[in-house]
């Protein structure tokens, strides 16, 4: 259920969060598509297509579905880079974007022959697009919650458009917020003139260019003092880097290498030594397993192997999930001495 929302939002949920199950015969009417009146059987584990990469599983799933399917108390920590706005990743977005027609991502120009990565246009969601990305965060920290043993650490990557959104859908579902880690990035994001009139205003940034990113840090209520749950659960804190340091809140970092690119082509790739410095940090005691339920090329599953964890990715889209499994042996392997340099 959406609860007490707008026509407008529900309409926008309909075509972006389930276009597999609803099609629209004309503007404002929607029906299910192609199931009318049949029964849909309750997912099992064993009706997800899984593939085991030694220390990492992936699974070809809609992520709220599999958690619906997996047993209580069974993840000890989630790190994960959602799809921001839904609508960037429906089939219709991917389709423009795989063939090259830019569709709502933009396409930079290459640079001193280098082909860049394609960027999701935020700026371009309707307020209806980013309530309905509100709701859709509520719907899965609802459904995640169950599967966390208390003082799981959840890690989610945002944007500065969009954090507030995320950040309150997901304290509204029970998570209790403990901060944020800044990743220190400059990107292609922000910075330009206005449309159009970049003469007329040649002194105007719309937007600042943007030089950091986000990464909510959310914990599930731990039992007890945080003592009590790192003896009972083996979580409720993070791992120091060293016994001299504390893991920090601020972390520096290079945009992900063309080589890295080469091994995952997914538009959102995340550069490996920044992801084996917040896994690792996520189980405290290195004991456990790590959840990422949007895991794309698999990034967050092939940093986990690097540093000898256990990880469960969970992908829907065929074309990135088949792209994981290629990835993520390579992804761990790349560099991997480099794994511990904090």
């Amino acid at each position: 259920m959406l609860g007490d929302v707008t026509d407008s939002s529900v309409r926008s949920y309909l075509r972006l969060n389930t276009p597999r199950l609803f099609e629209r015969p004309r503007r404002g009417h929607y029906r299910l598509s192609g199931i009318a009146g049949q029964e849909i059987p309750a997912p099992t584990p064993d009706t997800f297509r899984t593939v085991v990469l030694g220390q990492a599983t992936l699974v070809l799933a809609d992520c709220v579905q599999w958690l619906a399917s997996r047993e209580p108390e069974s993840v000890h920590a989630v790190v994960t880079d959602p799809p921001y706005g839904l609508v960037e990743y429906s089939a219709k977005e991917q389709t423009k974007l795989r063939n090259r027609r830019g569709g709502v991502w933009r396409l930079p120009p290459t640079f001193d022959g280098v082909q860049r990565s394609p960027l999701p246009r935020f700026t371009v969601m309707s307020p209806d697009d980013v309530e309905v990305l509100g709701l859709f965060f509520v719907r899965w920290a609802t459904a995640l919650i169950p599967v966390l043993v208390p003082g799981a650490n959840v890690v989610v990557a945002a944007n500065p458009l969009l954090s507030h959104v995320v950040a309150t859908a997901l304290a509204g579902s029970g998570l209790e917020r403990r901060g944020e880690v800044v990743r220190l990035v400059t990107t292609m994001r922000g910075g330009d003139r206005p449309k159009g009139a970049h003469r007329e205003f040649a002194d105007v940034s719309v937007m600042p260019r943007s030089m950091w990113e986000p990464w909510l840090v959310f914990r599930k209520p731990i039992d007890g003092t945080v003592r009590d749950n790192l003896r009972k659960w083996r979580t409720g804190g993070f791992r120091r880097p060293s016994d001299e340091r504390p893991f920090g809140d601020v972390i520096r970092s290079a945009p992900t290498r063309k080589e890295e690119r080469a091994l995952a082509p997914h538009p959102s790739l995340k550069p490996q030594r920044f992801l084996r410095r917040v896994v690792r940090a996520v189980l405290p005691l290195g004991e456990g397993t790590v959840l990422d339920p949007f895991c794309g090329s698999g990034s967050t599953l092939a940093a986990a192997s690097a540093v000898d964890y256990e990880s469960i990715g969970i992908e829907m889209d065929p074309h990135y999930y088949e792209m994981a499994v290629d990835a993520v042996p390579s992804l761990a392997r790349y560099q991997r001495e480099q794994a511990m340099l904090f």
